[in-house]
């Protein structure tokens, strides 16, 4: 009783902070000068189409329609320069799957990394291992991203013609995002992305399991006769996934977010680089479609993350 509870407060507040946070960004955008495109065959169209979502109207009146399309027929507007009079909630749906695809490898390939190098390093704590592996991930999580973008460009396409320089459109792909082409084009942002992520889960893994290894149920777990081993996997890392596993969920929703600088690099058709055209043409009802859209990831991400820690630790309870 008291977990749901706890739940239903979390989910009335993350509304109320997207609410917030939604009509702030609305009344920011729409004061801002909003330039005709030049589409001289279809400026009747778009004229009708203003007039419609209340372009021409007070500020409270044209928040007021834009929460009734919302709710009424889940309208978020219409682009008038990415791609002209297209809803906006079909060009975000569209540009979904790569930079889900892109993201989910480079969780699939940094996890286990991450961790057995975290484990690695706290198993040989204060030896040259760890040593040598704290050093790399301290040099790993301090370097940008995008520095790992032009390097791995410059390693396995300049110097040595691995891989595609930028993702391929889906026409060069066979018109799939699965065939072995598209996946092949994909490795070098999925490289990018996955060196800062195996360097922060080993440093957290190592700090939590590290911890763990001193605790006094593991100096009882090898007085009842288990190896280093057996009381390392048994219960050193069991208990410290606790925080571990949460991190890793939230990663996990995180990767409908995307990322702005990768997939600029490195030309990928995503929701990072449709946030970042929305910008620089000034299409506003796209920008607010991606901003609702990253505010909601963001604070999903928060109560999922919340709520694992009671189901994987009974020990915690919600609410109290």
């Amino acid at each position: 009783m008291k977990m749901a509870k706890y739940v239903m407060k979390r989910l009335v507040l993350m509304l109320f902070v997207l609410f917030v946070i939604t009509t702030v960004c609305f009344m920011l955008v729409r004061i801002l000068p909003r330039p005709l495109p030049d589409y001289k065959n279809l400026r009747d169209i778009i004229l009708a189409r203003w007039e419609a979502l209340g372009y021409n109207e007070p500020l409270l009146v044209q928040y007021g329609i834009y929460l009734k399309n919302i709710f009424t027929s889940w309208d978020f507007g219409t682009s008038w320069y990415i791609e002209v009079n297209e809803p906006a909630w079909n060009l975000l749906t569209d540009r979904l799957l790569p930079t889900v695809l892109v993201n989910l490898y480079s969780l699939i390939l940094s996890i286990p990394i991450g961790i057995g190098l975290g484990v690695y390093a706290a198993i040989n704590k204060n030896k040259w291992q760890d040593s040598f592996i704290s050093t790399a991930v301290m040099i790993f999580i301090s370097v940008p991203a995008y520095v790992y973008a032009f390097l791995v460009q410059y390693f396995l396409y300049f110097k040595f013609n691995l891989l595609p320089l930028q993702v391929l459109s889906l026409a060069d792909a066979g018109g799939s995002w699965f065939t072995w082409k598209m996946f092949k084009s994909m490795i070098a942002p999925v490289l990018a992305l996955s060196f800062g992520q195996i360097a922060g889960l080993c440093r957290f893994t190592r700090a939590e399991l590290t911890e763990t290894l001193t605790s006094d149920y593991m100096l009882l777990a090898r007085t009842k006769g288990l190896t280093r081993a057996q009381a390392t996997s048994r219960h050193a890392l069991k208990n410290a996934m606790v925080p571990i596993l949460p991190m890793i969920i939230s990663t996990f929703i995180g990767v409908l977010a995307g990322s702005f600088v990768i997939e600029q690099i490195f030309s990928i058709p995503g929701v990072g680089q449709l946030y970042m055209m929305s910008i620089r043409l000034f299409d506003y009802d796209v920008f607010m479609m991606d901003m609702i859209f990253y505010t909601f990831i963001s604070l999903l991400a928060g109560i999922v993350v919340d709520i694992s820690y009671g189901f994987i630790d009974p020990r915690i309870r919600m609410g109290e």
